[in-house]
């Protein structure tokens, strides 16, 4: 099978999907993503704020508020991740994956593309087999270019 071609639906590419067909744009992993983009923003919002949490804890008598390291730790990892996606680089998300080097030994793009999807050598949990299954048949059905168009304002979580 032919790889896909490249599309040019606002600078839409093969490179914002993974071999899997996850959109790694949406991932909180994604370097360049929109969970690290906000994430960083809001800590800078924030800036001290662990004074205040403390404060309010008691003056507000708002228990919530002995969450805010807990919340913090969370700001901060999805701040700080930086994965590039598969195309690019290792995934840093999901260790176990073997798609990757199962797509490049068969010179196609995604999964939906292989004679032998769906298969059962992906090394995803179940849940995340689900959804790789669904993607991909919906891929394979509309394309690259319309998937995205259709899903690019729907969160991946």
């Amino acid at each position: 099978m032919k790889p896909i071609k490249e599309t040019t639906d606002q600078q839409i590419s093969k490179f914002k999907y993974g071999y899997c067909g996850i959109c790694c744009e949406k991932c909180f992993a994604f370097k360049n993503g929109k969970i690290k983009h906000h994430s960083k923003k809001l800590k800078g919002y924030l800036g001290n704020f662990d004074i205040y949490a403390k404060r309010f804890t008691s003056l507000l008598n708002e228990p919530k508020f002995e969450k805010y390291t807990d919340f913090k730790l969370m700001l901060d990892f999805f701040s700080d991740v930086n994965c590039e996606g598969c195309r690019i680089t290792e995934c840093q998300l999901y260790e176990n994956c073997q798609v990757k080097d199962c797509i490049k030994n068969k010179n196609i793009d995604f999964c939906f593309q292989c004679t032998e999807f769906p298969c059962k050598r992906t090394g995803f949990d179940e849940h995340l087999e689900q959804r790789w299954i669904k993607i991909n048949k919906k891929l394979k059905e509309i394309g690259l270019e319309k998937f995205h168009s259709e899903t690019k304002n729907i969160s991946r979580y």
